[in-house]
């Protein structure tokens, strides 16, 4: 079984902000699957079904972001999931707005969710899909209004094909393993990046 945890923040006003795109990704996953998302169970929502043949359990966390890792080490640990069997869905402002990377292992970064199961589970080594939701580092106070803040409305088409990014990489991760998944999406990921460079190198030099 596999173990699909996005994260984000519980509650209407938390819905369809930046740091609540893990939570949005799972909802896009459990409607083209038609998991039902629903049961309260380990401090988390969580739904089980079939992606690509193999069984899964998708989780959105209700502890609050912080507080993350204490639903997950309870999964973990009822369900003895394999640590490469844990995809891990989330936001991340080190990555441009948009871009979705792939990585089979590493450390939580600024991310305190991350960090937060790191902490609980005591290991680093499992899947994570990274969402980019911009940069925004004003100042401490600017920086937490923009993660809980709503997408603008030129963000919206922008984060909505991230997330079908997102989904196609968990559906590689599942059916392919995460080398595969790792190397088709983030190349694309560079890619995009040069053309937008090469762009923008055009545009100065007219």
């Amino acid at each position: 079984m596999y173990v699909i945890v996005g994260l984000g923040n519980p509650g209407r006003e938390y819905e369809n902000t930046r740091h609540n795109i893990g939570f949005i990704t799972i909802d896009r996953l459990a409607e083209k699957y038609s998991i039902r998302v629903n049961r309260i169970k380990h401090k988390a929502l969580v739904g089980s079904g079939y992606i690509d043949g193999e069984k899964v359990l998708l989780v959105k966390p209700q502890t609050y972001m912080n507080l993350s890792g204490e639903s997950v080490r309870e999964i973990v640990s009822y369900y003895k999931v394999p640590i490469e069997n844990l995809l891990v869905i989330y936001d991340d402002l080190d990555i441009e707005r948009g871009m979705v990377r792939v990585r089979s292992k590493g450390s939580a970064g600024t991310h305190n969710g991350m960090r937060s199961i790191i902490y609980q589970i005591r290991d680093e080594n499992f899947p994570r899909i990274r969402i980019g939701i911009g940069d925004h580092r004003d100042d401490q106070r600017g920086l937490a209004d923009y993660v809980i803040g709503g997408f603008t409305k030129e963000e919206v088409p922008i984060m909505e094909e991230a997330v079908k990014k997102a989904c196609r990489a968990t559906e590689l991760y599942i059916s392919k393993g995460i080398e595969i998944a790792m190397n088709r999406i983030n190349k694309k990921a560079v890619i995009k990046k040069e053309k937008k460079e090469e762009v923008a190198d055009q545009s100065k030099a007219d």
